[in-house]
């Protein structure tokens, strides 16, 4: 059995760096992960938001996705966006395949307002996609889209996270609080119980990529074997020292500093279940 633990990210580019594959790759390297890529979407975006997007034809996704899966291990799954439902149709059929933990960053607006998926693609995803996956990582307006649910609470939040795992048949839900004032709250409810992450809030427009950033440390902790709470600790303290440390990059919102926890960064993260 290899001891290198491996990592393999689903998802659109970004040629500015700080999200998209771009952003799961530093992430999977600066935790020590081997990580592995499969293009969905080519996105010309930057801070200030999407310009264009070409997507990959689905040849082109099961020719990427065979050639990762016949020859390398994964000890971890990610992905972000996908597009379209035949896109989805394909990525679940190859998962069925794969016997490792999936993180489901479920991305469908862009930092900026961008919308990134159609409809139909939004509905696969709620009704064949979550079922799969181990963990998926909404943030509120993700979670109200997916739940139809309203999310100007913390009880709303633990109210949404407890629909996706017992609606959607997800294994657990992270719904997370970066857009509720006060602390930066986040809850995962795994279908036995609640737990919370908080950590002080950093005062920074300069969070582009952060939630592809957190769903791709939470990848590569669960790869090296972590328990999927310690996962989410270990991942939101990664994260959280990103955003401390970030980039004033571009003009727009800036990206996170992907290498910050090495300075020791990092903001105390309390755990609660």
């Amino acid at each position: 059995m290899s001891q290198v633990r491996c990592a393999l990210t689903i998802a659109g580019t970004d040629p500015s760096g700080g999200a998209g594959i771009q952003a799961d790759l530093k992430t999977f390297q600066e935790l020590k992960t081997y990580g592995m890529s499969v293009i969905t979407s080519v996105v010309a975006q930057n801070t200030t938001g999407v310009r264009s997007v070409e997507h990959m034809p689905l040849s082109m996704i099961e020719d990427q996705l065979d050639a990762v899966i016949e020859d390398m291990p994964i000890h971890a799954v990610k992905t972000g966006m996908i597009a379209s439902k035949p896109m989805m149709e394909l990525i679940a059929e190859k998962l069925k395949q794969v016997d490792a933990p999936y993180v489901m960053d479920p991305v469908m607006v862009a930092t900026s307002g961008d919308a990134l998926i159609n409809e139909e693609a939004r509905n696969f995803l709620r009704q064949y996609l979550l079922p799969l996956t181990t963990v998926v990582t909404p943030n509120i307006l993700e979670a109200e889209f997916l739940t139809g649910l309203s999310i100007e609470s913390t009880d709303d939040m633990k109210s949404a996270a407890e629909y996706l795992v017992h609606e959607y048949g997800v294994d657990a839900a992270l719904v997370k609080g970066g857009h509720l004032k006060g602390q930066a709250v986040d809850f995962l409810y795994d279908g036995k119980q609640m737990h919370s992450y908080a950590a002080e809030r950093i005062d920074t427009k300069n969070t582009h990529g952060t939630g592809c950033t957190y769903a791709a440390a939470i990848a590569a902790y669960l790869g090296k074997a972590y328990p999927l709470p310690e996962a989410v600790k270990h991942a939101k303290a990664f994260v959280t020292a990103a955003i401390s440390k970030s980039f004033a990059l571009g003009k727009g919102n800036g990206p996170t500093n992907h290498w910050a926890i090495r300075e020791n960064a990092g903001r105390e993260i309390t755990h609660e279940s």
